[in-house]
């Protein structure tokens, strides 16, 4: 997390757009994928082909935000196509995140936890986009410049997050796809997923696509989509009839409608006459009447009898359930609810979005159509509440009158509403309308459906007719269809004719042929070009690809019960003599499309959800999808106690305030204020600086945190992908910022030039003017792509990630993961982070943030750094480095506190009256372990050490004022010192640097304290130190970095200053620890270092895995007794979570292998103990103690067990260890344990 803000100044990036240019890359079919090298031209992998789809809508974007970009840049032309090609995109990409939805992160969730979720939320994110866009679209304000300007931008913005979305899916998506399914499964996933579009979309959405790519493209979508769809020629053919299509060219040019309701009718070729060269089609003109006069229109009455009936059984069912009171059953009665609803939903879709329009413009049911897809959400939601929930005795009678009021409620719904349709839009319908014109509406409306529903919907409404109402239903889709939907009226009479007679056909009748008849003539048709005014290539593509279709054959049935095992798919064996049979066996062949009826569990109602949205508000009732438990889960959890984990919330909170500020003041660059422009760099650089080390904390401590739970692998990958991206539209803005500041400078050079250079510079001013103008809008743009990205990460994260800690941490545990957090934070982070944050919270929530701080900070100085760095105000930051130096924290990557290699101070009895408090006690030490010493002796010399002190203070008291005199020329030391005299280089013996520090106990001047330490009878406390001396001037100054004489002209003290610790040094890398609250040896908190919170003291990285020990520092040196916080020599952390000098460490283990406070071993003592296994294996005890046992405590593993008898070495049982001890001679069983 801990990125200084010293390397803000150098991350000038390449790039000026907002959009990740290698995601363009990455989607292009022919380049090599972000998983290692597969390419969709080599058609290795079936799932490949969303490469392709990835690749037309970068292209599509890209175009709207060019032509928006010209609108906004006055470059103005018709409105109107552009409107179009909004609608258009957000249609098929809708579409295109809801079948996904629907089929491939269900199926990817079987196999792999926790990575579709946060693909199915950036789907969501993705469609509020869109929302806000047409808000903007369907706003009256057109041809204001505002208008366009936004419009520009949140086209921008929409392409930045789609393209992010994208490049996220094919770097982690598709690599699991490819890994986790068999080609056949990939294959059939993708088949599904075109099962799962609405037929009409789809008409239009294949043409598209193959015209966004280029021709080798378009054959390599071809040849993919060959191995996709199932070998059965008539599936082929429906397929590959949408694919050549003219619909899809016209598609953007013509969906004014908003709906596109008519553009199944432009699928057709204006020069095909037939598929099978044997059906008519009627037009308007040849309008073919009903011998009974009977409607066309009336067919809605079908449709509703059919669902009226079914709604009846369903109520039936539910007093059967009251009545018996067994729940056992209500899976299958879910799965029938299910289907109805889907039925009631898609036909209330078609009835608003085709017939409704076509009758009155202004006519609709959108009220009742919201209200019972509302009811059928209850109705569901009801019964998994009563399958989820063991019912008891007492919840039973509940639950069984809701059931049946539910069903009751929808009948009485369903029934009334219908009933007005019948009343006031039939009528209508019949008298405005020709025979012909009811047939394509009623068409129009069974193609707003997928293919996959209306497998299932046919068979179903057909069992619910009459014989002659068969007919006449076939008979009329038969006419109503295009020419070039041949295929696809055989298929769609086929499955009706299921339902009847077990599979018998009832459409020979109705038209004199049989879609088995119809199916052998399109099967034998199917190799000839489908249009034969395409293009000289079209033949070639279509011979090449069946050649290649005949060579890959594979069943048509791709089961889907390997990907999910209570899949219930009626099974249909391929037949390869469907051709030869004819009408004489009246027996319907058609084939079927081999996707599962539940879809994985799933159904059609995500694509509900889409077609929902592209009609009406996005305030209508939408249906709630049960595939992420963890949805339903946030609402449960308890908000109202603070974590500490919700430390996040208050730095997103700052991070939010920032990006609105960006957004907002990026419009004001344009006016080309030098103050505004060097504020908003200013503001720019820390948020850049401050939302990095977030990253960086939640990439290297959060997210691991989390990963480590194994319920939770995988959830956070898209997450670390995010900060990717993100960082690459920082540096995208930074460069623009670049190239504003230097057209800047331009203009202010411009305006000092001479009056004769006028008409140049004047020239020169406007081409310079218009670029600014150009980079400022194009920032503006820029900076609300990153809000709205940052917006919906943020977003993310704190809806699925954050409600995780509280179910799956404990306070202790997310404690621990703050300290961490804080424990990598620099001090010159901390100091630019903390107002920062304060800034955008209310008063409580900064007194709840610092008490979380407080509480993770609790055993180090931590408020003791903050009283320091904030006594002198906000102003009073750490001094980092001099121009020459870009960064403080660079060296080398061991841990070492001061280490200035002094040799050990041996004083004589002259010297008694100059040594400091430690010196002191260490030679008292040394008396002590002096056994030459008598005793006598030992106590006398022990008595004049303890009293040296306070003789040298009477000695000292006469002078202690003279030192303080103003007079410059009487302080003592005022000259200047040299760790190299040779060579000039100021300093001494123990550091390099360029001042003298003025001691303020004594008031006289020293290189360092040390030095003073050295020389004198007390310690000098460093950060009481207030004024020092330059030695190139010698003039005493207020301490600093820098000299402030003129003379000077800002001579550096030294590469480092600590403003806190008074401490200089121009050698080595030094950084502040805000929780030792001391300058310690080092890169940095969160780059070589972290701060352990529960150990109080500065490790390694690479020791974030340490064994933890309370204030394990805050001792002293088990063998020479020294403070080893403060100690200026080498530290070593032990094993067993104890600390000791690195020299005592080895000197001790020279003799000694076990700690000295614990006793625990040093290291490994394989070998060791390895040795002495061989020296008791070849060493013979007395016959008199062979058999005696010894009870022993092991030190390493701390178990009790029984040895083997010996005098010297005693082997653990359990470890193998021979750090033992003994605790009882004699056990009374040798085999105790």
């Amino acid at each position: 997390m801990a990125t200084p803000l010293a390397g803000l100044q150098h991350l000038d990036g390449g790039g000026g757009v907002a959009v990740l240019s290698n995601s363009v890359n990455k989607a292009d079919a022919s380049s090599s994928t972000s998983n290692g090298g597969l390419k969709c031209s080599e058609l290795e992998s079936p799932i490949l082909i969303f490469l392709f789809f990835h690749k037309a809508i970068r292209n599509e974007l890209d175009a709207l935000h060019r032509l928006a970009m010209a609108f906004a840049t006055g470059n103005r032309s018709d409105f109107q196509p552009l409107f179009d090609r909004y609608h258009f995109l957000r249609s098929i990409y809708r579409h295109h995140s809801n079948a996904e939805d629907e089929v491939i992160f269900p199926a990817l969730d079987i196999r792999v936890k926790n990575v579709a979720q946060t693909y199915s939320l950036e789907h969501k994110g993705e469609s509020n986009l869109f929302d806000h866009l047409f808000e903007l679209l369907n706003s009256t304000t057109h041809n204001n410049e505002s208008f366009l300007r936004e419009l520009a931008f949140c086209t921008e913005a929409l392409q930045t997050s789609v393209s992010q979305h994208m490049a996220k899916e094919e770097e982690q998506v598709f690599p699991l796809l490819i890994e986790k399914f068999s080609l056949e499964e990939q294959a059939s996933l993708v088949w599904q997923f075109l099962c799962s579009i609405p037929v009409n979309m789809m008409a239009v959405f294949l043409p598209w696509l193959s015209a966004s790519i280029s021709l080798d493209e378009s054959q390599d979508l071809r040849t993919c989509l060959g191995k996709i769809v199932p070998q059965e020629k008539l599936l082929q053919k429906v397929v590959f009839t949408w694919m050549e299509g003219k619909s899809g060219a016209l598609a953007v040019k013509n969906c004014a409608d908003h709906s596109l309701t008519h553009q199944i009718e432009k699928v057709n070729c204006a020069c095909e006459f037939t598929a099978t060269g044997k059906r008519k089609h009627s037009e308007y003109g040849l309008d073919v009447s009903d011998i009974n006069g009977t409607h066309p229109i009336d067919e809605i009455l079908l449709w509703h009898n059919a669902i009226k009936k079914e709604l009846s059984e369903i109520v039936v069912e539910t007093r059967k359930i009251q009545l018996c009171g067994d729940f056992t059953n209500l899976s299958a009665f879910n799965e029938r609810l299910q289907f109805i609803s889907e039925v009631c939903i898609f036909h209330s879709i078609a009835e608003d979005r085709v017939i409704f329009p076509a009758v009155d413009g202004e006519f609709s049911f959108f009220q009742e159509h919201a209200e019972e897809e509302s009811q059928f959400n209850d109705f569901r939601s009801l019964i998994e509440d009563i399958q989820n929930e063991e019912a008891t005795s007492n919840s039973e009678v509940e639950f069984y009158s809701k059931l049946c009021s539910h069903a009751d409620q929808i009948m009485e719904t369903i029934q009334r509403h219908f009933h007005n349709e019948e009343v006031q839009v039939l009528p209508l319908a019949r008298r405005h309308f020709t025979f012909g014109r009811q047939r394509e509406l009623l068409y129009q409306s069974l193609c707003m459906m997928p293919l996959k529903l209306i497998e299932r919907v046919l068979p179903w409404l057909v069992g619910s007719l009459t014989e002659d109402q068969v007919k006449m239903f076939l008979r009329n889709m038969q006419l109503a269809a295009p020419a070039t939907d041949s295929a696809l009226v055989t298929l769609f009479c086929g499955w009706a004719c299921k339902a009847r007679n077990e599979g018998l056909c009832l459409s020979s009748s109705a038209l004199g042929c049989c879609p088995a008849q119809r199916l052998a003539d399109i099967e034998e048709n199917f190799v000839q070009p489908s249009c034969p005014c395409g293009t000289s290539a079209s033949p070639v593509k279509d011979c090449s690809l069946l050649v290649e279709l005949e060579e890959n054959k594979r069943p048509v049935k791709r089961s889907i019960l390997e990907l999910c095992k209570n899949t219930d798919v009626s099974e249909t064996s391929e037949s390869e003599s469907i051709e030869k049979q004819c009408c004489s066996a009246r027996s319907c062949c058609v084939p079927g499309l081999g996707v599962s009826s539940t879809n994985l569990g799933q159904s059609s109602l995500s694509t509900v959800k889409s077609l929902r949205s592209l009609s009406f508000s996005s305030s209508a009732p939408s249906i709630n999808s049960s595939l992420f438990v963890w949805e339903t889960d946030n609402n449960s959890s308890d908000n109202s106690t603070e974590r500490p984990i919700d430390t996040i919330f208050k730095f997103h909170k700052a991070i939010r305030k920032d990006l609105e500020y960006l957004d907002i003041e990026s419009g004001k660059l344009t006016h080309g204020d030098e103050t505004i422009l060097r504020q908003f760099t200013g503001r720019f650089l820390l948020l850049w600086g401050l939302y990095r080390a977030h990253s960086n904390a939640e990439d290297d401590i959060v997210f691991p945190a989390l990963e480590s739970k194994e319920s939770l692998h995988n959830v956070s990958h898209s997450y670390m992908l995010d900060h990717k991206q993100e960082e690459k539209l920082f540096e995208d803005i930074s460069h623009v910022l670049s190239e504003l500041s230097v057209l800047h400078e331009e203009f202010q050079a411009a305006s000092m030039s001479d009056e004769s250079n006028f008409g140049t510079s004047d020239v020169s001013f406007r081409d310079n003017n218009r670029k600014y103008n150009e980079l400022a809008t194009k920032l503006q743009g820029m900076c609300k792509s990153i809000r709205v990205t940052l917006d919906q990460h943020i977003f993310r994260e704190e809806l699925e990630l954050w409600p995780l800690f509280g179910r799956h941490f404990t306070v202790e545990e997310q404690d621990k993961i703050v300290g961490r957090i804080i424990g990598t934070t620099g001090a010159e982070v901390l100091q630019s982070m903390l107002p920062w944050v304060t800034s955008a919270l209310t008063e409580d929530e900064q007194n709840k943030m610092m008490d979380t701080w407080k509480q993770a900070t609790k055993n180090t100085m931590f408020n003791e750094w903050l009283n320091d760095c904030w006594k002198e105000g906000p102003a009073a930051i750490l001094q980092k480095e001099t121009p020459e130096q870009t960064s403080p924290q660079k060296g080398a990557e061991h841990q070492e506190s001061m280490d200035l290699n002094d040799q050990m101070f041996k004083p004589g009895w002259k010297d008694i009256f100059r040594m400091n408090q430690s010196e002191l006690e260490s030679e008292i030490r040394k008396v002590y372990q002096d056994s030459t010493l008598d005793p006598r002796r030992k106590a006398y010399l022990v008595q004049n050490l303890m009293t040296s002190r306070w003789i040298a203070a009477q000695q000292k008291l006469p002078k202690a004022t003279t030192g303080d005199s103003s007079d410059g020329e009487r302080i003592e030391g005022r000259s200047a010192s040299f760790r190299d005299h040779e060579k000039q280089i100021f300093g001494c013996e123990h550091y390099k640097r360029n001042c003298k520090l003025r001691a303020a106990c004594c008031g006289k001047l020293f290189t360092c304290r040390f030095c003073h330490d050295n020389v004198s009878d007390h310690s000098m406390d460093r950060k009481a130190t207030s004024e020092m001396m330059c030695m190139q001037c010698l003039n005493i100054q207020p301490a600093g970095p820098r000299c402030m004489t003129p003379s000077c002209d800002g001579f550096s003290m030294a590469k480092y200053y600590c403003n806190i610790c008074k401490f200089f040094d121009d050698e080595r890398n030094v950084y502040h620890c805000p929780f030792c609250n001391l300058c310690r040896v080092g890169r940095g908190l969160g780059i070589d270092y972290f701060h352990c919170m529960k150990c109080n003291c500065c490790l390694g990285i690479k020791s974030a895995s340490h064994k933890c020990l309370e204030k394990g520092l805050e001792m002293n040196c088990p063998i020479c007794c020294d403070d080893l916080f403060t100690s200026s020599a080498t530290v070593r952390a032990l094993p067993c979570g104890h600390y000791m000098h690195s020299a005592c460490f080895q000197a001790y283990t020279c003799n000694h292998y076990t700690c000295p406070i614990c006793s625990k071993s040093l290291g490994d003592m394989a070998v060791y103990f390895g040795m002495l296994d061989a020296l008791l294996a070849a060493e013979e005890l007395p016959e008199e103690y062979r058999d005696r046992y010894q009870d022993i405590l092991c030190n390493d593993c701390e178990r009790k067990g029984c040895s083997p008898f010996h005098w010297l070495y005693h082997k653990c049982e359990f470890c193998g260890s021979y750090n033992t001890r003994v605790i009882k001679s004699e056990p009374s069983n040798p085999r105790c344990s």
